[in-house]
């Protein structure tokens, strides 16, 4: 999808009605820096695909600090449940486990980084849109 975007927007940027009919006429010019934004945004994803692609799933218990691949429960501050799976690519995307909904975070993200090498048991600290929010890690899976 991101590939077929890329090449239509492309093509619209070298196609001869693209041409500017005069020099404030920038229709052109936009086209081609949103062609270079897409080619980079599939660079992105093909890096991201071949990184999961490659991903071993890990085998994690109490003691285990958390890595990628793990899939931790946490608690709120207001005692709501929280399931979060770390991956290398894909942050915010939403899961469904049977009936348990899982939030993919990314070691890139403030939250993802804090849980790296904690353990069940240990409480995470984080900032999020300048509001400290604090979780409690009740399992690591």
């Amino acid at each position: 999808m991101a590939t077929l975007a890329h090449k239509t927007t492309k093509d619209a940027a070298t196609h001869e009605e693209a041409k500017p009919e005069n020099d404030k006429d920038t229709r052109a010019l936009e086209q081609s820096y949103l062609a270079r934004g897409q080619a980079q945004r599939v660079l992105d994803l093909q890096a991201a695909v071949h990184d999961v692609s490659a991903l071993g799933l890990r085998i994690f218990g109490e003691e285990t600090p958390i890595a990628l691949t793990a899939l931790v429960a946490v608690e709120e501050e207001d005692g709501a449940a929280a399931n979060y799976f770390v991956a290398p690519a894909g942050g915010g995307t939403k899961l469904v486990l049977g009936k348990m909904a899982v939030t993919v975070v990314t070691p890139k993200a403030p939250l993802g980084a804090a849980l790296l090498g904690k353990r069940v048991g240990d409480e995470v600290t984080v900032v999020l849109a300048g509001r400290a929010r604090t979780v409690t890690i009740v399992s690591v899976d």
